[in-house]
């Protein structure tokens, strides 16, 4: 099996392997995106938008299980793809990858990082989100991901970006992606504004 560790969600992060009951990490050699491909698909990601080496995940731990990876593409699981069994690598060379189905947010233009319009990363680039569905419940969830605490007020801004996300939160899921969205629908967010969020900062 495989798994994407030290990233900020379960869809980023240095690639690690399950081999014989141990985890080991892939070297950095010939990684690109085709490889990538392989591993957002097998864990249900999505597609790489972005493939990292040079361990920009950290370093990690076991022996490093492959090398010279080079997949085609079509292959269901990284441990089909081709790759040397041998490798003269450290793990300041370990893979990494960003899926498309990673999400992480930002607020903007407020006085500090817990307060201004919300941006959501999502499929490789930033969007803004509509507010027509951003009440307490979803602010406040942005909050605690951020660990800002609890939403003040939610203020809405102008969409200056190209792309939208919608959200509804049926409680207080640990982060946004764990409610359900709609992405870059243009009925749900007809009329919409950018929407916002002041937390407190606790």
């Amino acid at each position: 099996s495989v798994r994407l560790s030290g990233g900020r969600s379960r869809c980023e992060g240095r690639v690690e392997l399950e081999q014989g009951g141990a985890w080991g990490t892939v070297c950095d050699d010939g990684w690109d995106v085709t490889d990538g491909d392989v591993v957002c698909r097998q864990l249900r990601c999505g597609w790489a938008v972005r493939v990292l080496a040079g361990g920009a995940f950290g370093r990690g731990t076991g022996h490093i299980l492959r090398d010279e990876v080079a997949c085609e593409g079509h292959e269901g699981h990284l441990g089909d793809c081709p790759a040397a069994p041998d490798h003269d690598c450290s793990h300041k060379e370990d893979a990494g990858v960003v899926c498309s189905e990673h999400q992480e947010w930002r607020l903007t233009g407020g006085v500090d990082g817990c307060a201004g319009r919300v941006e959501v990363f999502y499929h490789g680039t930033w969007s803004t989100v509509c507010d027509n569905a951003w009440y307490a419940v979803e602010a406040d969830v942005l909050c605690h991901s951020l660990g800002c605490g609890e939403a003040l007020s939610r203020p809405s801004f102008a969409h200056t970006l190209p792309t939208r996300m919608l959200y509804q939160c049926g409680g207080h899921q640990p982060s946004l992606a764990h409610c359900y969205s709609v992405y870059n629908k243009s009925a749900p967010c007809y009329q919409s504004r950018a929407a916002g969020a002041v937390c407190n900062g606790e």
